[in-house]
Protein backbone atom coordinates (compact mmCIF):
# COMPACT_ATOMS: atom_id res chain seq x y z
CA UNK A 1 0.00 0.00 0.00
CA UNK A 2 1.42 3.36 -1.05
CA UNK A 3 0.72 6.51 0.91
CA UNK A 4 -0.84 9.33 -1.09
CA UNK A 5 -3.67 11.83 -0.92
CA UNK A 6 -6.39 9.24 -0.28
CA UNK A 7 -4.40 7.59 2.50
CA UNK A 8 -3.73 10.92 4.20
CA UNK A 9 -7.42 11.84 4.04
CA UNK A 10 -8.30 8.48 5.61
CA UNK A 11 -5.64 8.95 8.29
CA UNK A 12 -7.15 12.31 9.22
CA UNK A 13 -10.61 10.73 9.31
CA UNK A 14 -9.30 7.98 11.61
CA UNK A 15 -8.64 10.60 14.30
CA UNK A 16 -11.94 12.36 13.54
CA UNK A 17 -13.79 9.11 14.35
CA UNK A 18 -12.98 9.80 18.01
CA UNK A 19 -15.40 12.73 17.92
CA UNK A 20 -17.77 12.24 14.99
CA UNK A 21 -17.90 8.58 13.99
CA UNK A 22 -21.18 8.97 12.08
CA UNK A 23 -19.73 11.63 9.75
CA UNK A 24 -16.66 9.50 9.09
CA UNK A 25 -18.86 6.51 8.20
CA UNK A 26 -20.71 8.72 5.69
CA UNK A 27 -17.41 9.83 4.19
CA UNK A 28 -16.13 6.27 3.88
CA UNK A 29 -19.27 5.38 1.94
CA UNK A 30 -18.79 8.37 -0.36
CA UNK A 31 -15.14 7.42 -0.95
CA UNK A 32 -15.90 3.74 -1.48
CA UNK A 33 -13.65 2.91 1.48
CA UNK A 34 -14.26 0.75 4.54
CA UNK A 35 -13.04 0.50 8.11
CA UNK A 36 -10.25 -1.87 7.12
CA UNK A 37 -8.84 0.69 4.68
CA UNK A 38 -9.00 3.53 7.20
CA UNK A 39 -7.21 1.36 9.79
CA UNK A 40 -4.56 0.33 7.23
CA UNK A 41 -3.88 3.98 6.31
CA UNK A 42 -3.55 4.90 9.99
CA UNK A 43 -1.21 1.96 10.65
CA UNK A 44 1.03 2.96 7.74
CA UNK A 45 1.12 6.60 8.89
CA UNK A 46 2.08 5.47 12.41
CA UNK A 47 4.72 3.10 11.03
CA UNK A 48 6.27 5.89 8.95
CA UNK A 49 6.33 8.18 11.99
CA UNK A 50 8.47 5.63 13.86
CA UNK A 51 10.64 4.54 10.92
CA UNK A 52 14.23 5.76 10.69
CA UNK A 53 14.14 5.72 6.90
CA UNK A 54 10.72 7.26 6.15
CA UNK A 55 10.51 11.00 5.31
CA UNK A 56 10.01 13.32 8.27
CA UNK A 57 8.67 16.82 8.82
CA UNK A 58 7.40 18.62 5.73
CA UNK A 59 8.90 15.90 3.51
CA UNK A 60 6.31 13.31 4.54
CA UNK A 61 3.47 15.64 3.51
CA UNK A 62 5.21 16.39 0.19
CA UNK A 63 5.55 12.65 -0.39
CA UNK A 64 1.83 12.11 0.19
CA UNK A 65 0.39 15.30 -1.31
CA UNK A 66 2.92 16.48 -3.87
CA UNK A 67 3.95 20.11 -4.30
CA UNK A 68 2.05 22.52 -2.02
CA UNK A 69 -0.22 25.26 -3.32
CA UNK A 70 1.57 27.75 -1.09
CA UNK A 71 4.90 27.93 0.71
CA UNK A 72 6.10 30.71 2.96
CA UNK A 73 7.20 31.68 6.45
CA UNK A 74 5.42 32.93 9.56
CA UNK A 75 7.03 34.52 12.61
CA UNK A 76 6.25 33.10 16.06
CA UNK A 77 7.96 35.33 18.61
CA UNK A 78 11.71 34.93 18.07
CA UNK A 79 11.26 31.90 15.82
CA UNK A 80 10.09 31.53 12.23
CA UNK A 81 7.96 28.62 11.01
CA UNK A 82 7.89 27.28 7.49
CA UNK A 83 4.31 27.16 6.17
CA UNK A 84 2.93 24.95 3.41
CA UNK A 85 -0.69 24.44 2.33
CA UNK A 86 -2.46 21.87 0.19
CA UNK A 87 -6.02 21.43 -1.08
CA UNK A 88 -7.45 18.00 -0.24
CA UNK A 89 -10.13 16.64 -2.61
CA UNK A 90 -12.61 15.69 0.12
CA UNK A 91 -12.54 19.23 1.61
CA UNK A 92 -12.17 21.40 -1.53
CA UNK A 93 -13.20 24.69 0.13
CA UNK A 94 -10.49 24.42 2.79
CA UNK A 95 -6.72 24.07 2.84
CA UNK A 96 -4.56 21.76 4.90
CA UNK A 97 -1.76 23.74 6.52
CA UNK A 98 1.49 22.35 7.91
CA UNK A 99 3.81 24.42 10.11
CA UNK A 100 7.37 23.31 10.80
CA UNK A 101 9.96 24.87 13.09
CA UNK A 102 13.57 25.82 12.32
CA UNK A 103 14.70 22.25 13.08
CA UNK A 104 12.18 20.81 10.60
CA UNK A 105 9.89 19.38 13.29
CA UNK A 106 6.16 19.63 12.53
CA UNK A 107 4.60 22.10 14.95
CA UNK A 108 1.04 21.78 13.73
CA UNK A 109 -1.07 20.50 10.86
CA UNK A 110 -4.70 21.44 10.48
CA UNK A 111 -7.42 22.75 8.21
CA UNK A 112 -7.77 26.46 7.53
CA UNK A 113 -10.03 28.52 5.33
CA UNK A 114 -8.09 30.20 2.50
CA UNK A 115 -8.44 33.95 2.50
CA UNK A 116 -10.66 35.49 5.12
CA UNK A 117 -12.46 33.48 7.80
CA UNK A 118 -16.19 32.92 7.34
CA UNK A 119 -18.72 34.66 9.61
CA UNK A 120 -21.22 32.04 10.76
CA UNK A 121 -24.73 32.02 12.12
CA UNK A 122 -25.51 29.33 14.67
CA UNK A 123 -27.47 27.47 11.97
CA UNK A 124 -24.28 27.35 9.85
CA UNK A 125 -22.48 25.07 12.33
CA UNK A 126 -22.39 22.05 10.06
CA UNK A 127 -19.70 19.43 10.76
CA UNK A 128 -16.70 19.47 8.43
CA UNK A 129 -17.56 22.86 6.89
CA UNK A 130 -16.08 25.25 9.50
CA UNK A 131 -12.63 25.82 10.97
CA UNK A 132 -11.48 27.27 14.27
CA UNK A 133 -10.86 30.76 12.88
CA UNK A 134 -14.48 30.91 11.67
CA UNK A 135 -15.67 30.61 15.27
CA UNK A 136 -13.39 33.41 16.42
CA UNK A 137 -14.81 35.68 13.71
CA UNK A 138 -18.41 34.68 14.42
CA UNK A 139 -18.77 34.52 18.19
CA UNK A 140 -17.10 37.37 20.11
CA UNK A 141 -15.37 36.14 23.24
CA UNK A 142 -14.83 32.60 21.89
CA UNK A 143 -12.09 30.86 23.90
CA UNK A 144 -9.86 27.96 22.83
CA UNK A 145 -9.66 25.01 25.23
CA UNK A 146 -7.41 21.97 25.21
CA UNK A 147 -8.84 18.88 23.56
CA UNK A 148 -9.15 15.38 24.98
CA UNK A 149 -6.51 13.86 22.66
CA UNK A 150 -3.73 14.91 20.25
CA UNK A 151 -4.97 17.17 17.44
CA UNK A 152 -8.26 17.78 19.29
CA UNK A 153 -9.35 21.28 20.28
CA UNK A 154 -12.41 22.88 21.78
CA UNK A 155 -13.84 26.36 21.43
CA UNK A 156 -16.16 27.68 24.12
CA UNK A 157 -18.56 30.34 22.93
CA UNK A 158 -21.88 31.94 23.84
CA UNK A 159 -24.94 32.14 21.63
CA UNK A 160 -28.41 33.31 22.64
CA UNK A 161 -27.27 33.62 26.24
CA UNK A 162 -26.22 29.96 26.40
CA UNK A 163 -22.71 28.55 26.58
CA UNK A 164 -21.59 25.98 24.02
CA UNK A 165 -18.44 24.00 23.27
CA UNK A 166 -17.51 23.22 19.67
CA UNK A 167 -15.23 20.23 19.14
CA UNK A 168 -12.52 20.20 16.47
CA UNK A 169 -10.04 17.66 15.12
CA UNK A 170 -7.19 19.00 12.97
CA UNK A 171 -8.88 22.40 13.21
CA UNK A 172 -12.03 21.11 11.48
CA UNK A 173 -15.40 21.44 13.26
CA UNK A 174 -16.81 18.04 14.24
CA UNK A 175 -19.84 18.73 16.43
CA UNK A 176 -21.12 20.58 19.48
CA UNK A 177 -20.43 18.86 22.78
CA UNK A 178 -23.47 17.70 24.73
CA UNK A 179 -23.70 19.54 28.09
CA UNK A 180 -23.27 16.24 29.96
CA UNK A 181 -19.96 15.64 28.18
CA UNK A 182 -18.80 19.15 28.95
CA UNK A 183 -19.71 18.95 32.65
CA UNK A 184 -18.14 15.51 33.12
CA UNK A 185 -14.99 16.17 31.11
CA UNK A 186 -15.69 13.64 28.36
CA UNK A 187 -16.12 16.10 25.49
CA UNK A 188 -14.21 14.72 22.55
CA UNK A 189 -15.24 11.08 22.82
CA UNK A 190 -18.06 10.18 20.49
CA UNK A 191 -20.59 7.73 21.93
CA UNK A 192 -20.83 6.17 18.48
CA UNK A 193 -17.10 5.64 17.93
CA UNK A 194 -15.79 2.13 17.70
CA UNK A 195 -12.76 0.36 16.24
Amino acid sequence: MGFGVRELELTLMHRMRDVNAERVEEALGELGADRAEIRAAHRLWTKMAHSRTAPKGMAVFRMALGAPLFEGERPFGDLTAAVARWRLPYWPELEFEVLTGPDGEVWNHWFIRPGKERVLDFADLVPWTCVIADFGASFPGAVHVEGAAPHHWGVDFTHGGEKHRALFVYGLFQRLAHPDEWLHGTAGASPASSS
